[in-house]
């Protein structure tokens, strides 16, 4: 059995060669390790920008998207309810747009004309794109490039002639 060398503190093993490989042990994984405190603190701030997405595009749409649109045209204030949705998110890294289709006689696939029960219905999609930061990285070999955004839609279907009224 061999003893420690005289003079040597308890904790280091000279005699075996092993003296600073927790040094080494921590440069191979603190790369990894801050590559995935990153992707933990996008997914984070992505699902917390969903969540409050989704709470405030029903009550953007309910609130801005039954009125008529501004200049006094016929469909639905797509531009209101996206300004009020910009106005809720954190706007450094996302980005909304919104979109509005009303639910009136369409032809099928097939060629044949379908008729709604309510014509009036108008289903406004929501969209958020997140921009995950940072865009790239790499660290001692160990990279980290996100996607260039991620997305999430919420639908809500309103009756234009029954503000307040989801269906």
């Amino acid at each position: 059995m061999r003893g420690l060398a005289a003079g040597s503190s308890p904790g280091r093993r000279d005699a075996f060669g092993e003296s600073g490989q927790m040094t080494v042990e921590m440069a191979v994984l603190m790369p990894v390790t801050i590559v995935v405190a990153l992707v933990a603190y996008n997914l984070v701030r992505f699902v917390g920008a969903c969540a409050l997405f989704d709470r405030a595009a029903a009550d953007c749409v309910i609130a801005h998207g039954v009125s008529p649109s501004e200049g006094g045209g016929d469909g639905p204030d797509v531009e209101s309810v996206r300004a009020a949705l910009e106005g809720a998110l954190p706007s450094e890294s996302c980005e909304v747009s919104v979109e509005a289709e009303g639910s009136g006689s369409a032809a099928s696939p097939s060629g044949a004309v379908t008729f709604p029960l309510s014509p009036s219905l108008t289903t406004f999609t929501c969209t958020l794109r997140y921009r995950p930061w940072p865009s790239s990285f790499v660290l001692a070999g160990v990279g980290f490039s996100p996607p260039l955004a991620l997305v999430h839609e919420r639908s809500v279907v309103v009756d234009c002639h029954r503000p307040g009224v989801v269906v």
